[in-house]
C-alpha cells in the first residue's frame, strides 16, 4: 500500500506545451516502463484559464470534476461530480478550462499495452524541444531538416522526441469520450457498511471505474482485484496501516496485495478505479 495526502504534495505549474495556467498535485505515480504505469493528480485552473485544441493520446484519462464545470469539447462538460473516461485513441477538445476548476485526473496505459510516458518524462522532453522549436496553442512549431518549417501537436512531438519513435495510435475501441452522471447510479452495499457503486467496465482488460462509501466503523478490505486498485478520499476520515486519513488522500494497493483493512472513523466516500489486467 501507498498513499499520499495533497495537503503534504507540492503544486507543479503544467509546462509551456498548453496555452494558459494549471497547477497540479502529483499524488501518486506508478512504474515507468510498465503497461499500467500512471499518474494520480489534481488540477487547479488558474487565471486566464487552460486551452487545448482537438487532441488525442495512446494512454487513458479518468477525470472526476471536484468543483466546477469541465468542458471537453466546444458543446460538451462534465459537470461538478461527473467523471469522464477518455480512451486511448479517441479525440476530444478543443478545451476551454475556466479559471478555479477543480479535478481528479486518473492517467494510465491504455488497454493496447502503449504504457503511459510520465509528467517528468514529458517536462524533460518539453524542455529540450523548446530549444530547437515553440509550443505555441497546444502545437509544436519547428523547422526540418531541409529547412521546411512544420507543425505538430505537443504531446505527439514531445513523445516521439522521448521514445525516438513515431507516435501510434491503437485501432480506437470507442467513438467518444464516455461522460457518466453517478448520481443516476445505485448503491449497493457489498459488505455491512460497505456500499459501491461501479459505472462501469471497460475494454477487455477490464478497467473499473467506481466509487466506494463506508458508514462509521465499517471495514473495506483493499487489495483484493487482480489489477492495481487507486482510491482517492473525498470526504470523512479513515484509519490504515495505523494512521488516520482525511479528504484529498490518494491509495494505492498493488494487484493481490490485500486484504488490506481501511476502517472508516466517520461516513466515507472515495472514488475508486482498477487500472487494466496485463
Amino acid at each position: 500500500m501507498r498513499v499520499s495526502k495533497a495537503s503534504d504534495t507540492g503544486s507543479e505549474r503544467v509546462g509551456t506545451m498548453r496555452e494558459g495556467t494549471l497547477d497540479q498535485k502529483h499524488l501518486l505515480v506508478g512504474e515507468d516502463g510498465s503497461p499500467n504505469n500512471y499518474d494520480l493528480n489534481m488540477g487547479l485552473t488558474g487565471g486566464g484559464g487552460w486551452r487545448t485544441p482537438r487532441h488525442r493520446h495512446n494512454f487513458d484519462q479518468i477525470r472526476y470534476v471536484i468543483q466546477g464545470r469541465l468542458p471537453y469539447t466546444e458543446s460538451h462538460v462534465l459537470e461538478e461530480g461527473w467523471v469522464g473516461y477518455f480512451p486511448e485513441s479517441v479525440h476530444y477538445g478543443p478545451q476551454e478550462r475556466p479559471e478555479g476548476l477543480r479535478t481528479m485526473v486518473l492517467q494510465c496505459g491504455g488497454a493496447s499495452g502503449a504504457g503511459y510516458l510520465s509528467v517528468a518524462q514529458r517536462e524533460a522532453v518539453n524542455a529540450e524541444l523548446a530549444r530547437t522549436g515553440e509550443f505555441k496553442k497546444g502545437l509544436y512549431h519547428y523547422t526540418d531538416a531541409n529547412g521546411v518549417p512544420q507543425t505538430k501537436d505537443g504531446s505527439e512531438a514531445i513523445f516521439e522526441h522521448a521514445t525516438g519513435g513515431k507516435l501510434e495510435f491503437a485501432t480506437p475501441r470507442y467513438t467518444d469520450v464516455i461522460a457518466m452522471n453517478p448520481e443516476a447510479y445505485a448503491w449497493q452495499e457489498s459488505d455491512p457498511g460497505v456500499s459501491e457503486k461501479w459505472l462501469g467496465s471497460f475494454t477487455e482488460r477490464d478497467l473499473r471505474i467506481g466509487f466506494l462509501r463506508l458508514d462509521a466503523g465499517a471495514v473495506y478490505q483493499a487489495g483484493l482485484h487482480p489489477s492495481i486498485e487507486i482510491l482517492f478520499q473525498i470526504n470523512g476520515r479513515v484509519t490504515t496501516g495505523g494512521e488516520k486519513y482525511g479528504p484529498e488522500t490518494g491509495y494505492e494497493f498493488l494487484a493481490g496485495e490485500g486484504p488490506v483493512p481501511v476502517e472508516a472513523v466517520e461516513p466515507t466516500d472515495f472514488f475508486r478505479a482498477v487500472l487494466h489486467r496485463f
